[in-house]
């Protein structure tokens, strides 16, 4: 829990970043060998799939492909009017990932930084640092969101990767449909049904970062109608280094085990149960630290016209994590309620409505005298409504215009609206503009820390949350436009402007050695993202994106603090995944990423620039059997993502049996 808590001291500096030289080599390299092996393909350019490919999409069916988070019902990606990326489970197979942060570096526009073996940092549209809390996570629906400090816990995101059928990830605000937390993005991790998962999945890893990885899962049938899987996994992850070359206490490993139910009900009536149980222990300061957690979710769907339906989801989700060497832990316990309802009136108006009610009791344990969160018992529940319409003007031209209301314990309600305008152009583009207001809820940590910074006799400066601390408030502008240019090829491109108030600030109290937390930053933010997908060749594919972010922040009129403190962002980052298929039924993959210089804040050191690679080598075996050699960050022996600690490069094998 270190790494994720609020720190006294700032972190040591390092050396301004070298000259980055990007290795055209390697790109010639592999495209040369792809050409080589794809010759006869790229010049019949028939278009046909080969019998070989693993539900791979094509471009058209990419681009069909329903998403939900934009309108909360299932919308057609290239119709969306928003900056939406859809990363498949096949997408995540030939990466190579090993979890949903490595996975989550297939997102063209998300910032990954890994901090440590254990610990992720993962934003949209900025303010990646220690306490990124702008982002909503979601896992089927349920969202993984940790109340203490309004971010995510990723050690604690553990889905069966073989699983996952799609990843959604929208940049922008979403705090219309989706509330709390959905400032700068929102990410779905969706899994597949139990009728997609059926029959017995092996798979098995050993390697130098990673160190071992095995899961199993069998899914079968009762009748037609019902469906389940079961399913394990267990891992241990080797620990990292520091620019020194010493090892740093920070390696882990976790078991997990879960289940999925699938019941059709007639026509009408869909209904889903599943669950997950964890457990593991991660090495704070070399001592071991337990986490565990359990959930369950319930979801039942009926369809009742072609405009018309509703969803109700009940779930109950539980974390434990400690930090031993410091004498902390925090336990929250959620139990949340969710309805929502769609209907239409007439041939213009698609309402969609929905109540929610989250009851949050989190627990926060400390006997370190210097860190504390008071009251250490506290409920936080939070109480939602929202409605939106979407209204069709004409054949091409849609307006979508809704808000949420969210009661939370520290401010209130929360008014957050949005007005969405979709145009289409031809078939198969899109051009959308959208206005948008999003808050960020204030955590425990804003309001009830308290910490004496220095553990000496008189005087002693103390830190302590801000019992007025409000909402932090955004209000976005966007436009963008997405293309499928031909059957081989699609296009997005997003620009966005956003302006933030009442953002944290740490400051003295006049007269005082007392530090307290309050709304005394403001700024703005923009850029644009690039985005595509090209099918060279019917065994040759290429995804990609670039972009480009930038950010003033200031401390408001009459207050005194340093914003470096709430961003450390990337100006420049691009992402290419290449995926090839070979003779003798060999795959070569490809991911090749860069990312920009990260300044020193006053919390954190600068970090280099840096380009790195992943590669993936696999053959298979009628499609059942697979053996893989994957390398990881190959391009330096080891690079810094964050602060001060050395990621290294990792080479693993994997064997894989679907039957």
């Amino acid at each position: 829990m270190e790494n994720q808590l609020p720190m006294s001291t700032c972190r040591r500096q390092i050396s301004q970043h070298s000259n980055l030289r990007i290795p055209s080599y390697f790109f010639a390299s592999f495209v040369f060998l792809s050409l080589i092996f794809n010759a006869n393909d790229l010049i019949a350019q028939d278009g046909k799939m080969t019998a070989g490919d693993l539900k791979k999409l094509s471009i058209e069916e990419l681009m069909n492909i329903e998403v939900t988070l934009v309108s909360r019902t299932p919308q057609k990606l290239n119709q969306a009017p928003s900056s939406v990326q859809v990363i498949t489970g096949e997408d995540i197979r030939h990466s190579g990932a090993t979890n949903i942060a490595e996975a989550l570096r297939l997102v063209t526009n998300l910032q990954v930084a890994q901090l440590n073996a254990n610990a992720w940092i993962i934003s949209s549209r900025g303010f990646n640092t220690l306490f990124a809390n702008k982002l909503l996570v979601m896992i089927d629906g349920r969202t993984v969101y940790t109340q203490l400090f309004a971010g995510v816990f990723w050690d604690l995101q553990n889905v069966l990767l073989e699983d996952i059928d799609r990843i959604e990830v929208v940049s922008g605000p979403g705090g219309a449909l989706w509330g709390t937390n959905a400032v700068n993005g929102i990410i779905n991790i969706i899994t597949k049904r139990s009728t997609e998962t059926q029959g017995l999945y092996v798979s098995a890893l050993a390697g130098t970062f990673i160190k071992d990885h095995a899961a199993v899962r069998w899914g079968g049938k009762i009748g037609k109608k019902f469906a389940y899987k079961i399913y394990g996994q267990h891992f241990d992850r080797n620990a990292t280094q520091n620019l020194n070359g010493t090892d740093n206490p920070d390696a882990w490993g976790l078991t997990q085990g879960g289940f999925r139910m699938d019941w059709t009900a007639g026509k009408a009536d869909t209904y889903t149960v599943q669950g997950d149980y964890y457990g593991g222990a991660i090495k704070t300061r070399g001592i071991n630290s337990g986490i565990n957690g359990q959930n369950i979710i319930g979801r039942w769907t009926r369809s009742i016209s072609e405009k018309s339906d509703m969803m109700l989801q009940v779930y109950y989700d539980r974390y434990f994590k400690e930090d031993a060497s410091t004498k902390r832990s925090d336990e929250i316990n959620k139990a949340d309620v969710d309805f929502q309802y769609r209907f239409a009136t007439g041939h213009h108006h698609t309402f969609l409505g929905g109540l929610g009610y989250a009851m949050v009791k989190d627990n926060f344990v400390s006997d370190d005298p210097f860190f504390a969160i008071l009251p250490a018992k506290k409920n936080l529940d939070l109480f939602t409504a929202f409605i939106q319409d979407e209204i069709t003007l004409n054949d091409q031209l849609k307006l979508t215009a809704g808000t949420k209301a969210v009661h939370n314990v520290y401010t209130g309600v929360e008014l957050q609206p949005s007005i969405r305008l979709a145009l289409a152009l031809k078939k198969n583009s899109t051009l959308w503009a959208s206005v948008s207001r999003a808050v960020r809820t204030p955590s425990r940590i804003d309001v009830d820390y308290y910490s004496p910074v220095t553990p000496q006799p008189p005087p002693v400066i103390n830190v302590i949350g801000g019992p007025d601390f409000t909402a932090e408030k955004a209000y976005a502008y966007e436009l963008g436009y997405r293309v499928q240019a031909n059957e081989k090829s699609s296009f997005s491109i997003a620009s966005f402007y956003n302006v933030y108030r009442d953002l944290y600030s740490l400051e003295r109290l006049p007269g005082t050695l007392t530090y307290r937390t309050l709304n005394g930053t403001e700024g703005s933010s923009w850029g644009a993202e690039f985005s595509g997908i090209y099918q060279l060749s019917n065994k040759w594919s290429v995804r990609g994106g670039y972009t480009y972010f930038k950010m003033n922040l200031k401390a408001k009129a009459g207050h005194d603090f340093d914003p470096s403190y709430l961003a450390n962002d990337a100006q420049n980052q691009a992402m290419l995944q290449s995926m090839t298929e070979l003779p003798f039924n060999l795959h070569l993959d490809v991911i090749a990423r860069y990312l920009d210089y990260l300044p020193k804040t006053i919390a954190v050191a600068s970090v280099p620039g840096y380009f790195t690679f992943d590669t993936r080598i696999a053959y298979t075996i009628k499609e059942r059997f697979e053996v893989s050699v994957v390398g990881q960050n190959l391009y330096k022996k080891n690079h810094t993502e964050f602060d001060t600690v050395n990621m290294p490069r990792g080479i693993y094998a994997k064997l894989t049996c679907r039957l």
